[in-house]
Order: structure tokens, then C-alpha cells, then sequence
């Protein structure tokens, strides 16, 4: 099912910010002043919908920006990221989330929102920027000596506020920093211009945003319990491994955390005593070695008795039967039958609590209801009392297995009547559709609880240790439900990125 798209380009005035919001340091009177907003739907589902709002200044430098407008038909937002909200009755303003406050001249940010409606849902019909009316040009002349001033704008989280309907921002990191050298578009980059963006990010490897610059993940070294955070070598490329190396050397090292990069703060850490609390315990950092475009990184190299989790209900991972989608890429060579090496979403609880309440890849040999051809490993959706590799508990004979070194592996599920399977090679070749068709009986709609898992199944590892056994690269959770374009150009980026 194709999700309606509704786009409204609105060019608006722009002022000074004086106050907390900072203040041009050129007069008013000459700066020139203008703006374009792109109001875009990117879900919409009954009773709900999904909004990404971009803005691009098209005069002189700001720092510090409101953006207001008025819904007609009662709509309310229910959750905003990148931005902090404020909303009386009809009337909406959105403030900057301090690390987007700045524009240059030609500069955009965007913020998304999820909201309610209730019979018609249609676009604000104008916008003001900073107090001023949309104007749909600029006015005045460009100021040179106009410079964004040092006063700090009002800063607001990030973070989303609770919500069970899905995010559609492309949630910048705060971590990121322009760099001189540009860098391709990586998964993230290219989920969010899909409209589905990421939520939560995860690898080991390298960064999924072209602008991350932060850290993707955690060690901690047996000597001393020392811990290390190891991020990339450059903006939007591949991990650190030398810093690992030199942290570790002489002794021992786990990998406690691995960090979000899409700015939703949905870090998963191992479910132990230090971590996330449970039975289990952190996977050995150094493994498996390997390269990326020919630099060297570990992996997440789960055997039993290592797992990953979070709570991410409350921070961006859809709940319900709010669409979403998720692919990670991982190894063919080291697999197992025991439940169940998955990546997704997950129950809160950590117990199986029924039909639907997980949406969650599973790469393995498990042959949960029988009858399997062959012996795997296989891509297969793990929705909680079962795993499957189609629509039913019957083996989906289009279903192969995937025993090349690296793997690419997809799920996508709109949450009510629909969801998607497909796996592919991660050195090259596109992706195999494994099984795109109806959900199974009873799992309609989903009842998705929003925790992230990674390395073990959902009802794990609270009170008891995980059994399973693979290995993680990268991977990404995004709310909407992907294209197959989309889809696409992610396994295009894998095959680029130069996994050996």
C-alpha cells in the first residue's frame, strides 16, 4: 500500500532573533530576509499521521529560529523531534533544538512530527518564521557583515516525547560536523529522503549518517575496567579500530554499548549486571576483524550468552501498529539454531507477550514450524510465538539461504495487513524478495512494544541467557514503511561500503 504524499512548498519572511535566541550583528534594516518551508506527509495511517518540515533560509545568516502555523481541522501533534513544540487549540510553534539553531544563507534543518486527526487532514495553509508573515521571496538586500551572533539559543532535547505512532524525521546527530570532504549518502541519509528515517543506528563499522562524527560504540578492558568510547576516523566514515587496538593492547576487551547515531539516544547495551541489567554478558570486542573500503574494524561478534537491549519506547521506535522498517547487515559463516539472533523491535517487558508484539529480523538456521527445505541460514521475521519465513507457519518455499561471508538482511511491516522479507549478498548483487504479502493470522494488528534487541529473541535475557549465536556489522530501525527504491539504494550503499 502506497502512503499518501502531501507536499506544500511556502516561501516565508525572516527577523532577527534579539534575546536568548541570539541577534544578527548587522542592522535589521539591512539584512536581507527569506525562507522556504516544505511541509511533506510522510505517513498517514487511521487517526494519525507523519509530517517532516524543512526549512532553508534564503537570507542572511540566523541563529535561532520559531517556526508557528495554524492546523484547520483539529489536528494535534503527539510527538516532535529535532525541535521542541509548544501548541494551544489550533495554533502551533516549533522552536529550534539548539544544535540547529544557526542558518547560513542557503542552509536548511528540518524537524518531523507525529500528530492526531480526525476526518480531514489537510495542510497548513501559511507559515511564519520568527514572527513574520510568509512572504514567498526575499526582502532587502544581502549583508555582508552580517554574522550570527554568540548568544545561545533555547536549547530543547532531541528526544521525542512518548508516542505509539511511527517518527518521520531524518533525526540529525548532534555529534555531526561539517567536513571539507563530502561524503556519500550512507542508509540513514538515504532512508530519510525516502521519508522513512532512521531511529535508531547501529554499527560497529562505520557511520550510517554522511555527517555522523560521534561514537559508535563502547569498550571496556579487562586490566582495569576501563571503558572507551570508539568513534570514526573521519565525518562519515569508518571506525576507529586503531583506537581499539591501542586501548586493549595487553589485555582483554568487551564491547559494553553500541551507540545510536540517529540523535534518538537509543544506545543498546548487553543484558548483564553493569548494562542493561539480565543474565547475560557483553560480547568479546576483538573477535572477528575485517575491513571496510579497506580500513580495518571488529565486529559484534555474539555468541551464547551475549545479548543487547533497550527500552526505545519512549524515544522514537514505533509501538503498536505503527509501520516501521529495519535491516542490519551480518555473516552467513556464524550461525546457529537457537533462539534467536534478531535486530528490532522488541517487547519492553522482555516476555513473550504475544502475537505481534515483536517485529524483529532473525538470521539462522531455526526451522521454528518444521518442514524447511534445506538447512539455512535464513532471513525470517521474528513476530513473537514464532518465526516466519512468510506468510504462515507452512514453509515459504521462496525462501534461500545466505551463506556468503556478509549479508544483507531486510523486514518492513506497515503494522496492519503488510510485511516485507528480502536478503541479498553484501559485496554485490541486489536484494531477493523472499516474501512481500500478508501478514499471518492473528497478527493484525501488530501490538509492537518498542524496545530494541539485538543478538538474542524477545523474551530474553531478563532471567535467563540467550542461546543463539551471529554476528552484527550495522544496522538501522526507520518508522514508515520503506520503499522497495528505497530499499535499493541502501543494499546499494552495503555493496559500495567494501565489506571484506
Amino acid at each position: 500500500m502506497k502512503i499518501p504524499r502531501l507536499r506544500l512548498w511556502i516561501a516565508t519572511g525572516l527577523v532577527a532573533v534579539a534575546g536568548a535566541a541570539g541577534a544578527l550583528t548587522a542592522p535589521a534594516a539591512h539584512a536581507a530576509t527569506g525562507c522556504r518551508v516544505d511541509y511533506s506527509v510522510t505517513n498517514q495511517w487511521p487517526g494519525g499521521f507523519g509530517t517532516n518540515v524543512s526549512i532553508t533560509n534564503l537570507g542572511d545568516a540566523i541563529n535561532g529560529w520559531r517556526l508557528s502555523w495554524s492546523f484547520a481541522a483539529g489536528q494535534t501533534i503527539t510527538q516532535l523531534w529535532s525541535g521542541s513544540v509548544t501548541q494551544s487549540g489550533a495554533q502551533v510553534t516549533v522552536a529550534d533544538a539548539g544544535y540547529n539553531a544557526t542558518l547560513a544563507t542557503g542552509a536548511s534543518t528540518s524537524f518531523g512530527f507525529n500528530a492526531s486527526w480526525n476526518g480531514t487532514n489537510p495542510a497548513p495553509a501559511s507559515f511564519t518564521l520568527n514572527g513574520t508573515a510568509c512572504t514567498g521571496g526575499v526582502t532587502g538586500s544581502p549583508s555582508p557583515s552580517a554574522s550570527a551572533s554568540a548568544s545561545p539559543s533555547p536549547s530543547a532535547s532531541p528526544r521525542p516525547s512518548p508516542s505509539a505512532s511511527p517518527s518521520a524525521s531524518p533525526t540529525p546527530s548532534p555529534s555531526a560536523s561539517p567536513s571539507s570532504t563530502p561524503v556519500s549518502s550512507r542508509p540513514c541519509d538515504i532512508y530519510a529522503a525516502g521519508g522513512t528515517p532512521c531511529v535508531a543506528a547501529h554499527s560497529t563499522t562505520r557511520a550510517l549518517y554522511s555527517s555522523y562524527n560521534g561514537s559508535l560504540y563502547q569498550v571496556r578492558r579487562s586490566s582495569d575496567n576501563g571503558t572507551r568510547n570508539i568513534g570514526v576516523v573521519a565525518q562519515g566514515g569508518v571506525a576507529n579500530a586503531a583506537a581499539q587496538d591501542s586501548f586493549c593492547s595487553g589485555t582483554s576487551c568487551v564491547i559494553t554499548v553500541l551507540y545510536d547515531q540517529s540523535g534518538h539516544g537509543n544506545d543498546v547495551a548487553y543484558q548483564g549486571p553493569g548494562g542493561a541489567g539480565g543474565r547475560d554478558t557483553a560480547a568479546s570486542a576483538t573477535s572477528e576483524s575485517l575491513t571496510v573500503g579497506g580500513s580495518k574494524a571488529y565486529s559484534l561478534y555474539i555468541k551464547p550468552g551475549n545479548s543487547y537491549w533497550r527500552d526505545g519506547h519512549l524515544t522514537g521506535v514505533p509501538t503498536g501498529s505503527a509501520p516501521e522498517g529495519m535491516y542490519m547487515v551480518t555473516s552467513g559463516t556464524h550461525v546457529n539454531g537457537g533462539c534467536c539472533f534478531d535486530y528490532g523491535n522488541s517487547e519492553t517487558t522482555r516476555k513473550a507477550d504475544g502475537a505481534g508484539a515483536m517485529d524483529a529480523i532473525y538470521f539462522g538456521t531455526s526451522c521454528w514450524f518444521g518442514g524447511c527445505s534445506g538447512s539455512g541460514p535464513w532471513v525470517q521475521a521474528d513476530l513473537e510465538y514464532g518465526l516466519y519465513p512468510g506468510g504462515s507457519q507452512s514453509w515459504n518455499y521462496n525462501q534461500r539461504a545466505f551463506t556468503s561471508k556478509f549479508v544483507t538482511a531486510t523486514l518492513k511491516n506497515n503494522g496492519t495487513s503488510r510485511f516485507a522479507i528480502k536478503g541479498s549478498n553484501a559485496q554485490s548483487g541486489s536484494l531477493y524478495t523472499l516474501y512481500d504479502g500478508a501478514l499471518p493470522r492473528g497478527y493484525s494488528p501488530m501490538r509492537k512494544q518498542g524496545a530494541i534487541i539485538l543478538g538474542s529473541g524477545g523474551d530474553c535475557c531478563a532471567t535467563n541467557t540467550n542461546q543463539s549465536q551471529g554476528t552484527f556489522y550495522e544496522g538501522a530501525i526507520v518508522s514508515g514503511y520503506p520503499s522497495d527504491a528505497t530499499e535499493n539504494a541502501v543494499q546499494a550503499d552495503i555493496t559500495s561500503a567494501g565489506y571484506r
